[in-house]
């Protein structure tokens, strides 16, 4: 068996590292959209907003672009994480009885 190089090791780690920041950062979003979706659901507004979307998806395609990340990656998984919130907010919106 091949032993794994200390400079692997080190860029995994940071990998590893990075990964774990991500889950945390998508779990505090999450906790904030569901926020969101609780005040929809109370004021009865829409689950979607499609013209805040195109805002955040213009936005991070800038950002993207401005950090040398794929654009196109970056808006595919912003339409993931949006498609979830919608979805949550739907959910919100039946629990509270207001679908």
């Amino acid at each position: 068996m091949l032993e794994t190089p200390c400079e692997l090791e080190a860029l995994r780690s940071s990998i590893d590292n990075l990964d774990a920041a991500l889950i945390h950062i998508l779990a505090e979003r999450f906790r904030c959209t569901r926020q969101v979706g609780e005040l929809k659901a109370r004021l009865q507004l829409p689950a979607a907003d499609p013209a805040r979307e195109e805002k955040q998806i213009e936005r991070l395609r800038a950002l993207a672009t401005a950090s040398n990340l794929d654009p196109d990656f970056a808006q595919k998984f912003l339409a993931f994480i949006i498609k979830e919130v919608i979805r949550h907010h739907d959910a919100v919106r039946e629990q509270s009885g207001k679908a």
